[in-house]
């Protein structure tokens, strides 16, 4: 993993170079696709930044824990070295997540049919509750909604 994101940060950083170029700004349709790429390649970079951070200081905790003579002060690195092992632990994560490649149909919209089917009244009450649940989902995710079509039922 550490391999892949040196990668990432070889290439960040020529970005980083190319878009303060001035040649690049010549070319509107290069600047924006590099430019689209560094901005998203720059969260790892800065979590990757921290992580190798969290990990030094990690590797001082440690070696100050082995050398310390005294037991209050070998208490201290201890609970210093639980801290950042788990800061390092929650930054892990976060790499690992933010390496999953993007789903190219994650910017895209999305068509969802809600049916009553069969089971009557029972069933249109149901559809009805599905359609408020998502419809709340999705303001709460500060997606537009919008209804394509709907029939409405004596209920």
């Amino acid at each position: 993993m550490q391999e892949k994101l040196e990668q990432i940060v070889a290439r960040y950083e020529e970005l980083t170079a190319l878009l303060s170029s001035p040649d690049i700004h010549s070319d509107q349709a290069a600047y924006a696709k590099a430019a689209k790429q560094h901005r998203g390649l720059g969260e790892v970079v800065e979590k990757y930044r921290k992580w190798k951070a969290l990990n030094d200081e990690l590797a001082g905790a440690r070696e100050l824990y082995d050398s310390a003579d005294d037991e209050e002060m070998r208490e201290m690195a201890r609970v210093e070295i639980e801290t950042l092992q788990a800061g390092l632990d929650q930054y892990d994560a976060d790499l690992k997540m933010l390496l999953i490649p993007t789903d190219p149909n994650d910017e895209k919209n999305v068509i969802l049919e809600i049916r009553a089917g069969t089971g009557g009244d029972e069933a249109t009450l149901f559809a009805a509750e599905m359609l408020r649940m998502y419809a709340r989902y999705a303001e709460r995710q500060g997606w537009r909604m919008e209804i394509l079509d709907s029939s409405e039922s004596g209920i």
